[in-house]
């Protein structure tokens, strides 16, 4: 498909849903936003989302136990530009795409603290555990500029509890099918200079069948996640602040790899951070950071371990001059390998950066650039650059359009495995993109399209300079990811509605064929409302067909999920959540060979002094 049909199948579908969200604006009632009203993880400098140009989402934790999820994957998968690609059911491998790009173009952090693999890419989804997170801040589209490597997608950062207020302990426990069954407990809190978290919990399921075909084993499986988090803050005075997180998680999952063996992995998951905040001025502040993350992932009965170490160090200094903001960051990144037996590594390397901002925000107008250097100890110097304006066309309507680049450093395991290359050069993205939204009381509207192109791609290729003869890893495919996003949130007398339309184009440049297990439009449908004493939501999520492989000859099937939940407030302690996921049993297949969860119930009771 020519790039001048792709604008125009593009172009048509925007203006149809369009249309079709004016329609459903156009009943607008006035009330307050339902977004928070400030976010970090866009410019790593707290501001009014209202100042910010990046195409965002936040979601709390009242609205993740709204919505009932899973797991962290199932509450993303909800968010608009996103989609999920799982082998089988929770527990296993987990891919998260922005926007259609890899799910190691997304970086990721746990509460400031930086989280990827050295060996597979990108962050271990299924083991970051969703009963720990009080909020999610997304940023779709290339934030390399702030970032460094990896943010060629976007950005997720989660947050876990936060103390505040009087002594606040919970507890809860739920049941489902799969023999699911979770528990969780945990206070939070605040005391004079001092405020504190500490939450526990534990979840397990018999799981299913995850590859129901004759060659694997046909047992059911299962998985077994526990976790912990804390935070412990400390206001020294009034312009100074002391804070401490940590998070462990650990998750024992079955897979199959043949009709006779009982395969577990075992994911081990730990973040821990030292940050403190210095207000020296009503103008200047600083921040450092001392930050550390350990992945970790091993087989059994097979025999395989590898390790991810990940050490982070942040100065950053923020100068506030009226309606301009400037930052000025210097940091260093340390990352670390480990593998054995097979394909045997111990490896690290080093980046050292300089990141400079800047922001300014005057009556109808918002601008926001950001440049960065980065100096990699194994392959030299990496700059990165971004520009966004935004310009307010009536106090409701907004206009905006950026342009940035980012770049992803090839792995350790890329450069040096079995099937490594020593001189791989990093993968590159520039991006382009204009939005437009609207805002006005309880009615949020945004379009965004956006062209993201990533050049020296890395992918498995032909046998070549690496140690192994099967092939090895090339800097040899290019790809381009098209696309228009539309989502609204309306409030309709008592009934809250949200949206979101994704239509996209995410193609390898050289064969143009679409890239595998990737739809080229998603969809989700929300509601939710009184009825009594009860909040009663449903949800529907769209997928249309999508290729299994690179080759686009084996394809999976569109589906669609209608899941409904309720909850309510026994009394002023107690409440009672009940969710039905896959109310028409759909049978789909996220990846070829691997089944997905057919219609299920869960039950849960949580205890929570008011």
């Amino acid at each position: 498909m020519t790039t001048v049909l792709i604008a125009k199948r593009l172009a048509w579908l925007a203006l149809a849903a369009s249309a079709a969200f004016s329609s459903l604006i156009s009943y607008s009632q006035t009330r307050s936003s339902t977004l928070a009203e400030t976010m970090v993880t866009a410019t790593r400098t707290e501001q009014p989302l209202a100042d910010l140009v990046a195409d965002v989402t936040v979601i709390d934790r009242s609205e993740i136990e709204r919505g009932g999820a899973t797991g962290l994957a199932d509450v993303l998968v909800r968010v608009p530009g996103i989609e999920m690609i799982r082998n089988g059911g929770p527990g296993n491998r987990t891919d998260v795409y922005i926007r259609g790009a890899e799910t190691r173009f997304t970086a990721v952090f746990v509460d400031g603290v930086r989280v990827d693999s050295q060996s597979t890419g990108g962050a271990p989804w299924e083991a970051i555990p969703l009963a720990q997170i009080e909020r999610l801040e997304i940023v779709r589209g290339p934030a390399g500029a702030v970032y460094g490597s990896d943010a060629l997608g976007g950005v997720i950062q989660i947050f876990t509890r936060k103390g505040q207020g009087p002594l606040a302990p919970y507890a809860g426990i739920g049941l489902g099918s799969y023999g699911t069954r979770k528990w969780e407990a945990g206070f939070s809190g605040a005391e004079g200079q001092f405020d504190y978290a500490l939450g526990v919990a534990r979840e397990a399921s018999s799981g299913f069948n995850a590859r129901p075909v004759s060659t694997q084993n046909p047992d059911d499986d299962g998985y077994v996640s526990e976790s912990l988090s804390g935070r412990l803050g400390w206001q020294l005075n009034a312009a100074h602040r002391l804070e401490a997180s940590m998070l462990s998680s650990n998750l024992d999952a079955q897979y199959d790899t043949s009709a006779t063996k009982d395969d577990h992995a075992m994911h081990l998951l730990q973040t821990k951070g030292l940050n403190w905040r210095g207000k020296w001025s009503d103008s200047y502040s600083t921040q450092l950071s001392v930050t550390e993350s350990r992945a970790q992932y091993e087989t059994k009965p097979s025999v395989y371990l590898t390790m991810t170490r990940l050490n982070g160090y942040l100065f950053q200094n923020e100068f506030r001059l009226g309606a301009h903001l400037l930052t000025a960051a210097l940091e260093r990144k340390v990352d670390f390998l480990e593998n054995r037996p097979t394909n045997p590594i111990n490896r690290e390397r080093a980046q050292d950066a300089l990141a400079l901002g800047y922001g300014w925000r005057s009556n109808r107008h918002s601008l926001q650039m950001n440049l960065r250097h980065d100096q990699d100890s194994e392959f030299g110097g990496q700059d990165t650059g971004s520009a966004a304006y935004g310009f307010a066309l009536t106090p409701q309507w907004r206009a905006t359009a950026s342009v940035g680049s980012a770049f992803r450093a090839p792995t350790l395991y890329h450069r040096f495995s079995a099937y490594g290359v020593s001189t791989l050069q990093a993968e590159t993205s520039v991006n382009q993109e204009l939005g437009l939204r609207y805002a006005q009381g309880s009615s949020q509207w945004s379009l965004v399209t956006y062209r993201n192109r990533v050049s020296n791609l890395i992918t498995f290729s032909s046998p070549g300079p690496c140690a192994s003869a099967t092939g090895c890893y090339a800097n040899t495919a290019q790809a381009e990811f098209t696309g228009v996003t539309l989502s609204a949130r309306q409030r309709l007398g008592e009934v809250n509605l949200q949206a979101s339309l994704d239509v996209q184009e995410p193609r390898d440049s050289v064969s143009g064929k679409l890239l595998k297990r990737r739809a080229s439009h998603h969809a989700n449908l929300a509601a939710d409302t009184r009825a009594g004493t009860w909040l009663v939501g449903a949800g529907v999520q769209l997928s249309g067909a999508r290729y299994d492989e690179d080759a686009n000859t084996v394809v999976l099937p569109g589906y669609s999920l209608f899941n409904l939940h309720a909850s309510r407030r026994i009394d002023k302690d107690w409440s009672l959540l009940a969710r039905i996921d896959n109310l028409g049993d759909s049978r789909y297949q996220l990846v070829k060979d691997y089944a997905t969860p057919g219609r299920s119930l869960y039950v849960a009771l949580k205890w929570a002094p008011q």
